[in-house]
């Protein structure tokens, strides 16, 4: 790509307080095969070293935009905003790709014109990079709206890279903030899910998996402090929001979405030492749908077990049990600016 050319591809990179991990990411995106992208960094009100570590960087590709904070779903709307690309990838500032993400992401959108969004198979990571030996791997190559819905087969905000055209069909004007929005801003979480459900539920563009572990999903000891609670509120108002643009996929799969929320935020609960409010969302969840014990017994049933255990047995027992019962598709932590 020369200096004044239109990318094919533009990837988004919102930035805040990760100065430890973005120069590995940046790095990740320019040793991409695949050329013709530039690289938007949004500067989210970061107020450590992380926005002088990107200018330091001596690539033309490289673009820097400054905003006061304004969460992901903000940093991502101006990424969309500012970019020139026919397909748009989402990068987070600590995770990283494989080298051939973009080149296998754009073979399958330029062969598959019905596709708004495709998405791959994740390695899980640590904070120094080492590998967890845990994958998340999508069971599906196509998905139904009530498969985004219920799981979110896209896994985590650093997999997806979409059509543009998919993305302006769901855009829309926040009446508070007063412009066009694409993720909406007033979630701090649960903002990446609620935007993959709208595009499955009000379009017809479909999703489809590349068929690769291509990023590596950073699950960093940060992550997993987030308050539980919280994130339970904030799926809940997602769920309402559905119920509003699309009421009978809410009707029809929302217990069940909610119940695999629930489990979700029990194991969560269970790694953060917090048997008895695992053990509560696990009841939760199995009164909500029992369906979950039925369609995946065996992580239900691990994680049903580690609550239980979790105020008896020691923390790291009940974690390397936890972790050797992964299934391909694992829940991963949500995360906020």
């Amino acid at each position: 790509m020369t200096a004044n050319s239109i990318p094919r591809v533009s990837v988004v990179i919102p930035l805040y307080q990760t100065e430890r991990y973005i120069g590995e990411a940046v790095g990740s995106v320019l040793a991409q095969t695949y050329s013709d992208f530039e690289v938007l960094v949004i500067d989210d009100g970061s107020r450590d070293d992380g926005p002088s570590i990107v200018g330091r960087i001596a690539d033309p590709r490289i673009r820097l935009i400054r905003q006061s904070n304004r969460g992901l779903a903000g940093a991502r709307n101006t990424g969309i905003r500012e970019a020139r690309g026919k397909y748009i990838a989402f990068l987070d500032a600590d995770d990283r790709w494989y080298p051939t993400k973009l080149a296998r992401h754009v073979a399958l959108l330029d062969a598959r014109g019905d596709v708004g969004l495709s998405y791959s198979a994740s390695r899980l990571i640590g904070d120094d990079g080492e590998d967890l030996g845990m994958t998340q791997w999508p069971s599906r190559s196509t998905t139904r709206c009530a498969d985004i819905f219920t799981r979110n087969p896209v896994g985590n905000g650093s997999t997806p890279v979409l059509r543009r055209a998919a993305l302006d069909a769901i855009a829309f004007i926040d009446p508070v903030l007063g412009r066009v929005c694409w993720f909406d801003e007033s979630f701090r979480q649960s903002e990446d899910i609620e935007c993959w459900t709208r595009l499955g539920a009000t379009t017809t563009w479909q999703l489809a998996l590349v068929p690769f572990v291509l990023t590596d999903y950073r699950v960093t000891t940060n992550g997993l402090s987030a308050n539980t609670s919280r994130q339970l509120e904030t799926w809940r108002r997602f769920r309402a929001k559905v119920k509003g643009y699309a009421p009978a996929l809410e009707s029809a799969h929302g217990d069940l979405a909610e119940a695999y929320q629930l489990r979700y935020l029990a194991r969560r609960a269970v790694k953060g030492g917090e048997g008895r409010a695992a053990l509560r969302m696990m009841h939760a969840a199995l009164a909500l749908s029992p369906a979950i014990a039925l369609e995946e017994p065996i992580r239900t049933a691990v994680t049903y077990a580690a609550a239980l255990a979790s105020s008896a047995v020691p923390r790291a027992l009940v974690e390397r049990c936890m972790n050797r019962s992964a299934l391909p598709l694992i829940p991963l932590p949500a995360r906020s600016t």
